[in-house]
């Protein structure tokens, strides 16, 4: 007796969280034409790609010293980034934090507490010396 081939079943999964000092970033679109029509080159002798992190792991959460939070934009290195296909129309990379090679921001956004702080006591130590 010949069974029926089973139906491939849809992903059970739709949350991926990173273990350890990693993030999950997803790869912004390869620009490939230019508003005016340029057709760009491939873009494959450079090895770095941007992406936006959507998922941070819970050692960075709690790290002070780690800057980069969720919805972050990053410039990283996907040579050593696992590629996780969660989403069939959007890569994900699994990226290790020292493959995160820069953070993009703004320069209208607020600085950091710590430089706050650093600055109100060099402002302190200038009012002690008057």
């Amino acid at each position: 007796m010949a069974t029926s081939p089973q139906k491939k079943r849809a992903a059970e999964y739709d949350l991926i969280e990173p273990i350890g000092k990693r993030v999950v970033v997803r790869k912004d679109d390869n620009k490939r034409q230019t508003r005016s029509g340029i057709v760009l080159p491939d873009s494959h002798e450079i090895p770095v790609i941007t992406g936006r992190v959507i998922a941070v792991s819970k050692a960075i959460e709690n790290d002070e010293d780690q800057t980069i939070r969720q919805y972050d934009k990053v410039l990283f290195d996907p040579r050593e980034a696992i590629p996780v296909e969660l989403e069939h129309d959007n890569k994900l990379f699994v990226v290790h934090i020292d493959r995160v090679l820069a953070i993009f921001r703004r320069s209208d956004q607020p600085r950091a507490n710590s430089e706050k702080a650093i600055d109100d006591d060099e402002a302190g130590e200038a009012n002690d010396d008057v």
